[in-house]
């Protein structure tokens, strides 16, 4: 009998009284010491399973003020999804979503970690939180292979928003498919309360095709490796933050968004056009470091907390402020708030949709007639193969994007341009005389004095960086609106010419 091992708490309470452990306490008395300042056991802390969120979701903050231990189960999903209209990706996530799941916990919680990789994975996976003290992040403890679980456990020590991202070799590839997201640690005392919370992130995107080349694009890793990034997107695909997506609030409340870059190498400059940050949290840290801000920098793998009211109601772009990248690669959202107008603080006007370009209502519109007739043409060819006229009508819409994001400032939306500036497109019969001009002026730019329609030009258009489908789409949008009637252009007509270097 005497050699049979001790009950565990009672083995427990021996070590303690020999000082060589804290006596385990139930978690009623653990609470009320962890409240003076000696932490529990974690076997006495009460146990709950973490709520996790999809993007831009956040779960509820945590009301309890004493510390827990939580649960976390995350899967790794390797899964083919929209990174842009017509564009598809295999996208490696936590959740099944990029960015991650969002995951909250309050500091000096004892945090048990579980790791599930889908058995349909191609790879290995592990996680590496910026949250957990020790090496390596929890990566050395969660490597796991398809098929298999990993588990490991940390105190929640230190309190802040927080990165986390997979960290198995190579670990720039695994970031750039998708692998990050955010925890939260909340303060003891938690957070001042506001109304709505969202969950935003930033990361970058190496396809081997151009910006909004059609099909399943494969990762391209020349490309990131001299970060030239052909999508630089909010919450994992373009427009994810717009039209019926856009993150909601009304006048009055006051706006709360965890903000975090993934990577995995490109810093953003984050602003909210129309609003100046009231609080902002920096670098993701628990004290609101500085107040009415109108731009923040979130390095790779950091993050920030900012907090506003809003005060008139409208249209709010979040961008990331190194513009080229949220007009033209993707960096854009939208906060829509309702209410009454308050002149005495703006006289009020909707966004202007030359600015936001094919983020603008027209511009969702475009995608989402383009998805309907999508469907449509998938339809008609199983039922019949004559779908020449729903093929026409796709490429408008695509051209239709394409010309509010590259031609719309200068042309105007009704094809008109501006008199003595920007010569029209409408019914324009120097676009009408030779296709093969007008292919060369979008493809390698055009300047010097023109004549349209009996009136001089002297201008520059500079040449725009779009694919063959785009050029060609775009041309046969804008030759067959407004009262255009000159047929249409194709990728090969686009080649051709791309190729003449006359």
């Amino acid at each position: 009998m005497k050699n049979q091992p001790l009950p565990r708490r009672l083995a427990a309470l021996l070590l303690a009284a020999a000082g060589f452990l804290p006596a385990p306490l139930p978690a009623s008395e653990g609470t009320v010491l962890a409240a003076a300042g000696r932490a529990p056991l974690a076997a006495d802390l009460p146990v709950e399973v973490a709520l996790l969120t999809e993007a831009p979701a956040v779960p509820p903050p945590i009301t309890r003020r004493h510390p827990a231990k939580v649960v976390v189960r995350l899967e790794v999903r390797e899964v083919v999804k929209r990174l842009a209209d017509g564009v598809e990706y295999t996208f490696w996530t936590f959740g099944g979503n990029v960015p991650g799941s969002f995951i909250r916990v309050r500091e000096g919680d004892f945090v048990e970690f579980h790791l599930d990789n889908h058995p349909t994975s191609k790879v290995p996976h592990n996680i590496d939180l910026h949250a957990v003290t020790g090496p390596g992040g929890g990566a050395a403890s969660s490597f796991t292979a398809p098929g298999h679980s990993s588990q490991f456990s940390f105190t929640a020590l230190n309190p802040g928003l927080f990165v986390y991202h997979c960290a198995t070799a190579p670990v720039p590839m695994h970031i750039a498919n998708g692998m990050y997201g955010l925890i939260l640690v909340e303060p003891k005392d938690g957070f001042p309360k506001v109304d709505r919370e969202y969950y935003v992130m930033q990361g970058e995107f190496y396809t081997a095709g151009r910006h909004g080349e059609p099909g399943l694009q494969s990762f391209d890793p020349a490309k990131a490796e001299d970060e030239r990034a052909p999508y630089i997107v909010f919450n994992g695909a373009v427009g994810s933050l717009v039209g019926d997506r856009a993150l909601q609030a009304k006048v009055g409340e006051t706006v709360r968004l965890y903000f975090g870059v993934g990577g995995p190498n490109i810093t953003s400059s984050f602003h909210v056009i129309g609003e100046i940050f009231d609080t902002v949290y920096l670098e993701g840290g628990v004290h609101a470091a500085q107040r009415h801000v109108q731009t923040t920098m979130v390095p790779s793998g950091g993050s920030t907390i900012v907090d506003f009211r809003i005060d008139v109601p409208g249209t709010y772009v979040l961008v990331d402020h190194s513009l080229s990248r949220a007009f033209n690669k993707g960096a854009i959202g939208m906060l829509k708030a309702a209410g009454p107008e308050n002149p005495l603080i703006y006289s009020g006007k909707e966004v202007d949709e030359v600015y936001i370009g094919q983020a603008s209502d027209a511009g969702v519109a475009a995608s989402k007639r383009e998805a309907e007739l999508t469907i449509a043409k998938d339809k008609a060819i199983a039922a019949n193969p004559e779908i020449a006229n729903l093929t026409a009508e796709i490429r408008l819409e695509r051209g239709k994007k394409v010309f509010l994001t590259s031609c719309f400032a200068c042309h105007m939306a009704n094809g008109e341009g501006l008199p003595g500036v920007f010569p029209p497109l409408a019914k324009s019969d120097f676009l009408a005389a030779d296709k093969d001009r007008a292919i060369k002026a979008v493809l390698k730019g055009l300047s010097g004095p023109i004549t349209v329609n009996g009136k001089p030009y002297n201008n520059l258009m500079p040449p725009q960086d779009l694919s063959d489908d785009q050029t060609a789409d775009v041309l046969t949008y804008v030759m067959n609106s407004w009262g255009n009637a000159m047929g249409s252009v194709s990728a090969a007509d686009v080649k051709r010419v791309r190729s003449d270097n006359k």
